[in-house]
């Protein structure tokens, strides 16, 4: 106890010798004249010739109170006690200064009241003296039979759990129109949740961006990233897209910008990949790749470089696949339990379709499509066809509201690519379940075969999407009188395979 008491007093006393200064001031030798003066007297009084100053010490040779080094050579009694002052936030960044401060920050003490200030018992709640109380009973039972970082962790997961909890709940509502959670917007608000992009070298090296632009509608968010500090495209072999969630979001205070945050990852994507088939559309500019799902990649004409890169996420799990995940791994749905088919018809039945294609905030098709109806006995190469929109029956046809074309933009220059846009598709069961969602850039390209119909006297068109849960083609035809496209065929083409891992069939 002696040793430590001693141990302290002479660091106290090494960090006045070095705060006091001669009185003749910095160059001035000690013990000499206060006026004597000279470029040469720190140097000759002070070090001896030919000797620098070691990092991390100061002019007298002994440790800098501005240097890191010198905080962490102090005892651990004294940074604990600094420690004990810090919120929770701050702790973690501590945490990551170094092994030592690492162990400190973990320290069971330091977090057993933490956790005791946020999550009291309730029948403390009325006295004063209730988080010295509990911190004191759970300290005497607990803090001996931990190992260290255990409460730390138990505060982290008891936040993160509640602030789940909280978003469960603002997400239950659901829109009749959509059948997706009604309040979204105020889910992604609540949380603090931003999306990052991770470039990754061929080397390993990584550069993190935050996105810049960031857009929400009733069935997607559009992201965008874009700036004048990007990487080599040449490179670059990967690009990951994570949802990031702050640790400790206090609504509806905005979450701290260096506070801990926890990273999901959303889609992995390969760069090899942005071939010539992955090529959308083009402007004067700008050549725009898509890779899916979703992901758009603008490269500058000239150079070949990165201009900028949009993401379009269907809002259907999006909150859990941008929380629930890991770094390393994406969030997994929980397993569908297949649901009862038992009517005398086979085939679906009652399923209601939503269409969205828009750019920018503008739309230029917004529609619902219900009592959807087909058999299983129309199977194509393991394929159900659900067909929205008829080419003989002109009652159905739709016009799209405006131009349609992507637009886009950089620190530098802005554009729009003509005939691209984002299409948000959601399908739902005859329970108004979610069956199929996505939201993707997409062309609309030349059709070789127009189909006949009242309104094929234009130039035709078509709109191609296809994954692994199903396929989606539009036909559309172009009016050169007023100027207008018409939509004369919608069809989607559902997995059937997908159908059955749904209904537990085997159709």
């Amino acid at each position: 106890m002696a040793t430590r008491r001693g141990r302290l007093l002479q660091q106290q006393w090494l960090g006045l010798q070095v705060l006091r200064l001669p009185l003749g001031g910095v160059g001035a030798a000690p013990g000499s004249d206060r006026f004597r003066r000279g470029p040469g007297a720190r140097g000759a009084a002070f070090r001896t010739p030919g000797k620098q100053p070691a990092l991390g010490e100061g002019p007298w040779g002994r440790p800098c109170p501005h240097c890191p080094a010198w905080l962490d050579s102090m005892p651990a009694e004294i940074l604990l006690k600094i420690l004990s002052y810090l919120d929770a936030a701050t702790l973690l960044c501590m945490g990551c200064v170094n092994r030592r401060f690492y162990h400190l920050a973990n320290d069971n003490l330091i977090w057993i009241r933490i956790y005791s200030s946020a999550f009291s018992p309730k029948r403390y709640n009325w006295r004063a003296d209730s988080v010295q109380k509990t911190a004191e009973s759970v300290s005497l039972l607990s803090v001996e039979d931990r190992e260290a970082g255990y409460w730390k962790k138990e505060y982290v997961m008891k936040r993160m759990t509640s602030l789940k909890a909280a978003l469960a709940q603002v997400l239950k509502p659901v829109n009749l129109y959509t059948g997706l959670p009604e309040k979204t917007k105020e889910a992604l608000r609540m949380s603090g949740i931003s999306w990052v992009i991770i470039l990754r070298e061929k080397s390993g090296k990584e550069h993190v961006l935050e996105h810049v632009d960031l857009f929400i509608n009733d069935s997607s968010v559009t992201i965008a990233w874009y700036g004048k500090a990007w990487p080599c495209l040449a490179a670059l072999s990967t690009l990951d897209l994570c949802g990031v969630l702050p640790v400790f979001a206090d609504w509806p205070k905005p979450p701290a910008k260096n506070g801990p945050r926890w990273c999901s990852l959303v889609a992995k994507y390969s760069l090899s990949d942005m071939t010539d088939s992955a090529v959308l559309g083009c402007d004067r500019f700008v050549r725009l790749f898509r890779l899916d799902p979703g992901l758009l990649v603008g490269l500058w004409k000239r150079e070949e470089e990165l201009a900028f890169v949009m993401a379009s996420l269907h809002v259907s799990h999006l909150v859990e696949r941008s929380t629930l995940g890991s770094a390393t791994a994406p969030y997994q749905l929980p397993a569908h339990g297949a649901l009862a088919d038992d009517g005398p018809e086979r085939g679906l039945r009652g399923y209601q379709l939503h269409v969205d294609l828009h750019s920018g905030g503008a739309f230029c098709l917004c529609s619902t499509f219900c009592n959807l109806v087909t058999d299983t006995g129309g199977v194509d190469s393991g394929y159900v066809q659900l067909v929205a929109v008829h080419p003989q029956n002109s009652a159905e046809h739709l016009p799209l509201i405006g131009d349609v074309g992507l637009c886009w933009r950089t620190e530098v220059v802005d554009g729009c690519v003509q005939s691209c846009s984002i299409m948000d598709v959601t399908l739902l069961d005859e329970y108004g379940k979610p069956f199929w969602c996505f939201s993707s850039p997409v062309c609309m390209r030349a059709s070789p075969s127009p189909r006949d119909g009242p309104r094929c006297a234009g130039q035709a068109s078509r709109i191609d999407y296809e994954d692994a849960a199903g396929a989606v083609r539009m036909e559309l035809v172009r009016i050169e009188a007023t100027e207008e496209y018409f939509i004369v065929s919608l069809v989607l083409r559902l997995s059937l395979a997908r159908i059955n891992r749904w209904f537990g069939t085997r159709y």
